[in-house]
């Protein structure tokens, strides 16, 4: 199939582009390779997926509404997986504009050209952030999301409220993923596995906020992979689906994926000490803007669906994540 994927320098863009690619589909990328973090990691997975025959690179902004007419021109995808996005939960107090410039203009974008192009199946991803204050868990689907805490969850919840509306009026198959703190290799250096394992391997304390006494569902990068893959073959019907997260007006769904397990904080910074074979030394600090303290994901629909849950332990995540930042960085067993 020909496959037009945004987001393909970022870390889960990557992966899902690899895994199509080694099954031999035709993958166009699409990524901005914006400095919002090391630009040298986005063009190491770029220069990766450029060793299959079947991709195709694209670097601009989807902000840019020529360029990416132009691409689903030449592209004619069968199937399109939007991934690009502005991520970051603290960095939108600092430039918020690029959450609505990347997220909801560039998703208007994205949508704007499946619409004319008739896409089968167009896939967007948003985030376990847009349950925001719900105290109820886990989070489900079916559950509002009126009270983010964030700009990013803010524009992702647009983002999906926007899918809807497409999906309504053009009749156009739309499935939102919700993901849950996603972590593996190749990820990314603002998140936590990454900052907690390079500093700690330099010799340097890490940021722990909420004094340690927080949850997240951590989820392996290979079982979001696997996910997407089994979701691309259930779009949803026209209208009247009955199961949670769907439109009964739309053909239109919201899935969560995660591991469905919460797993501490503290706990999660002892798997990473036991994959270094050293200690962490812990800077405790208050909550921060915009987090949660807790967050686990109902993946009964993702199930339901797709026969498939995820499984992956954190142990064998971080374990995967460690082996890989050594070997990218030349970091030896031994350091």
């Amino acid at each position: 199939m020909r496959i037009l994927v945004t987001g393909t320098a970022g870390f889960i863009g990557f992966h899902v582009a690899r895994r199509l690619l080694r099954e031999g589909h035709e993958v166009t990328g699409i990524d901005g390779v914006t400095p919002y973090y090391d630009v040298m990691l986005k063009r190491a997975r770029h220069a990766r997926l450029r060793e299959y025959a079947g991709f195709t690179c694209n670097e601009f902004m989807l902000e840019d509404a020529q360029a990416l007419h132009d691409a689903f021109e030449q592209c004619r995808p069968e199937g399109v997986i939007h991934l690009a996005a502005q991520a970051g939960v603290r960095y939108g107090m600092e430039n918020p504009g690029s959450y609505v410039s990347a997220n909801l203009v560039g998703t208007y974008n994205v949508l704007e050209q499946a619409r004319r192009c008739a896409t089968p199946h167009l896939m967007i991803a948003s985030t376990s952030s847009v349950y925001g204050a719900n105290a109820v868990i886990p989070f489900a689907e079916d559950q509002r999301c009126d009270h983010p805490l964030s700009l990013y969850a803010a524009t992702k919840k647009a983002t999906e409220d926007l899918a809807h509306s497409y999906a309504h009026l053009w009749n156009l198959p739309i499935t939102a993923f919700r993901f849950f703190t996603v972590y593996g290799p190749w990820g990314r250096p603002d998140m936590a596995l990454f900052k907690f394992t390079a500093n700690t391997l330099e010799g340097r304390p890490i940021d722990v906020y909420n004094n340690g006494d927080m949850e997240r569902d951590f989820t392996y990068i290979d079982d979001i992979v696997e996910a997407i893959h089994r979701l691309a073959t259930r779009p949803a019907p026209a209208s009247g689906e009955s199961d949670r997260g769907a439109s009964p007006v739309a053909p239109y769904r919201v899935v969560n994926i995660g591991n469905g397990e919460p797993v501490s904080l503290m706990a999660f910074i002892q798997a990473i000490e036991t994959a270094l074979g050293r200690k962490c030394v812990c800077n405790y600090l208050p909550m921060q803007p915009g987090d949660v303290p807790r967050t686990w994901a109902d993946c009964t629909a993702l199930q339901d669906l797709t026969g498939f849950r995820p499984t992956t332990s954190v142990q064998a995540g971080v374990d995967a994540f460690v082996a890989w930042y050594r070997d990218y960085y030349g970091v030896p067993a031994d350091a």
